[in-house]
């Protein structure tokens, strides 16, 4: 086959990368530029970055495949960015990863197939698919502590049928073992846990930065409608918090359901 794999500069996407053309597969290697500073630029924290890109186009030199950047900051923008400042104004908490995976990453790729020519996208997600009778399965990873498949969910039959997860198949020790054994510079490369568009900030600054807007302030209460204190927007708290509220409080019938935001302690 010819496949397109999608190369975020990580460990995962190389090696997915390098298992396809060792099973004689034509590899085209493409990065997707999804954001960017106020003068144009690429994120230096985070995902995306300037570093992750040039890590991808190292690695397709290694490979010896063709390497492209294509830019999507606009779709990111309109479809993930703008999304997730929505959903945290409405009394949301939103995952971006998977509304990029759904409007962006998979969305636009997969349209991008025939344009490339080839015949499916390969990513280096931790996740398998199977498919019996005609009908297409997503599965979790062989890696549970890696597992991704919750991020795909959004796949309809037809996206299942023109994607490929090998690393899947893999636990994520034997991915850098095969990345190192094949001399590759993110072999030892660590994981990346932060939202690409906030950066290893606070999500909570960038919300203030780029939408101030959707901080109001409001009373906190207790369980028995008791007013505790004040907080300065829901956007900065979630579901099941138990520090950080700015109040403490002691058991009682009148004041349960808040926890003391120092020790945390009922």
């Amino acid at each position: 086959m010819k496949v397109l794999v999608a190369m975020s500069g990580g460990v995962d996407s190389s090696v997915a990368a390098a298992l396809m053309k060792d099973e004689g597969h034509d590899v085209i290697g493409v990065t997707l530029k999804l954001w960017s500073g106020p003068g144009g630029e690429a994120p230096t924290a985070g995902c995306c970055t300037v570093s992750d890109a040039e890590d991808a186009r190292r690695v397709a030199a290694e490979l010896k495949i063709p390497y492209y950047v294509l830019d999507h900051v606009d779709d990111f923008r309109d479809g993930v960015v703008d999304r997730f400042v929505h959903d945290y104004a409405s009394g949301l908490t939103p995952n971006p990863c998977i509304e990029c995976n759904r409007t962006v990453k998979f969305d636009r790729l997969l349209n991008r197939l025939d344009d490339f020519d080839c015949d499916v996208l390969v990513t280096g997600h931790h996740a398998r698919t199977r498919e019996t009778d005609g009908v297409w399965h997503l599965l979790r990873g062989t890696d549970q502590a890696k597992d991704q498949s919750y991020v795909l969910s959004m796949l309809t039959q037809i996206e299942l049928s023109r994607t490929r997860f090998p690393v899947g198949e893999l636990t994520k020790r034997n991915v850098r073992r095969i990345a190192a054994g094949m001399g590759m510079r993110s072999a030892y490369k660590p994981e990346s846990m932060d939202i690409c568009f906030v950066g290893d900030g606070d999500y909570r600054v960038f919300l203030e930065e780029i939408a101030p807007e959707v901080f109001t302030s409001g009373p906190l209460v207790d369980t028995a409608g008791n007013e505790m204190g004040r907080h300065s927007g829901i956007v900065g708290f979630t579901v099941g918090q138990r520090r950080g509220l700015g109040v403490a409080a002691v058991r009682g019938s009148d004041r349960s359901g808040v926890f003391d935001s120092g020790s945390g302690e009922p």
